[in-house]
């Protein structure tokens, strides 16, 4: 085992994004992203804001065309990147359980045979063996496509199922860096799925003391502000294309602000959700980890976060919450409590 701080850990887990994505990221060539996540789901928003600081911290760039699966446009993607590489955004829904996703995943690639396509990282799960096929299929027929994947497990797969180059890489959320300690007000807080990758029934034997929440309640209200004023104090000295995209991106920044200041009020957290794994080491907060339902946040951690202090994989959720209490208890929060990474 080799002892790393916490700017030390996630430092090497962009140097391995970095070393995945600059072959195909220039200064000077444009660049398109697909499905944005206008969703309630701040991980997902955690993500688009790595993708966004990769972009400007290593190439001092942004995207010159951004779409959300409803409002996309091949004609303006032409228009506006005529040459260069056409993204997809990272997260865990390439495969059956999120379709939508991968029915517009599959139709970029038959509208742009001819483009190269990434796919920010992702973690893959199919249950149907005739949706693997026919993904096996629009791969095969594209013949430029890259697939960034989150974890061993999913390379695996991809590199058995499917005709296209194949890249092992972090999650994009670890490009927005260290965070900064927040004031903490309860002890522990239980994050927990309460959506299609949930584990288990409805009968979740939790203390009443700990609180129990998801992220993916928000007010549209508030979105809608923050969108407004993500372009407010400029807008009329701003080209449309950068007026949309400000918005997306002050949508982004609403949602991840909620979500960090939910988890950061505990001392210590037990989830089943990745992206409070990956926020809660951003943040340098203890936290016990449960799987989802197809094993993502284990196979993630087994393949880059995994062996840190910070984080504990419980075997069951009153477990998790045992190990929550003593740190709770404990253990004094500290922006530079040091890390374990394997070697």
């Amino acid at each position: 085992m080799t002892s790393l701080s916490r700017s030390e850990l996630i430092a090497k887990l962009n140097g391995m994004i970095h070393d995945c994505l600059k072959d195909y990221v220039s200064r000077d060539e444009p660049l398109a992203i697909l499905d944005f996540p206008d969703i309630r789901n701040c991980g997902d928003s955690a993500i688009w804001l790595g993708e966004m600081a990769y972009l400007n911290d290593r190439f001092g760039k942004r995207p010159d065309y951004v779409s959300r699966l409803y409002d996309f446009s091949a004609e303006e993607l032409k228009r506006r990147v005529p040459t260069g590489p056409i993204f997809i955004h990272g997260g865990g829904n390439f495969g059956d359980i999120w379709v939508a996703h991968q029915d517009f995943r599959e139709a970029i690639m038959e509208r742009f045979p001819d483009r190269q396509i990434i796919q920010f990282p992702q973690s893959i799960h199919y249950s149907s063996a005739e949706r693997i096929e026919q993904s096996k299929r629009a791969i095969g027929r594209h013949k430029n496509f890259v697939l960034l994947v989150r974890d061993e497990e999913s390379k695996e797969f991809s590199e058995k199922h499917f005709d296209c180059t194949v890249r092992l890489c972090p999650d994009m959320a670890f490009a927005i860096g260290a965070l900064p300690e927040r004031a903490t007000q309860i002890p522990v807080l239980a994050m927990l799925r309460e959506d299609a990758e949930r584990v288990g029934g409805t009968d979740r034997n939790i203390p009443s003391d700990i609180p129990v929440e998801d992220w993916i309640t928000e007010s549209k209200r508030k979105v809608n502000i923050a969108k407004k004023l993500g372009v407010a104090s400029a807008y009329l000295a701003l080209k449309p294309s950068e007026v949309a995209l400000r918005r997306l991106d002050a949508a982004a920044h609403n949602r991840f602000e909620r979500g960090i200041s939910q988890i950061s009020r505990a001392r210590a957290i037990v989830t089943d959700r990745l992206h409070v794994h990956i926020c809660s080491v951003l943040l340098g907060r203890p936290h016990a980890v449960l799987d989802n339902s197809y094993g993502k946040i284990r196979r993630f951690m087994n393949a880059f976060s995994g062996g840190t202090d910070l984080s504990y994989k419980a075997t069951s959720l009153e477990d998790g919450i045992e190990w929550a209490r003593h740190q709770a208890a404990n253990r004094r929060i500290d922006n530079k409590e040091a890390v374990s990474l394997r070697a």
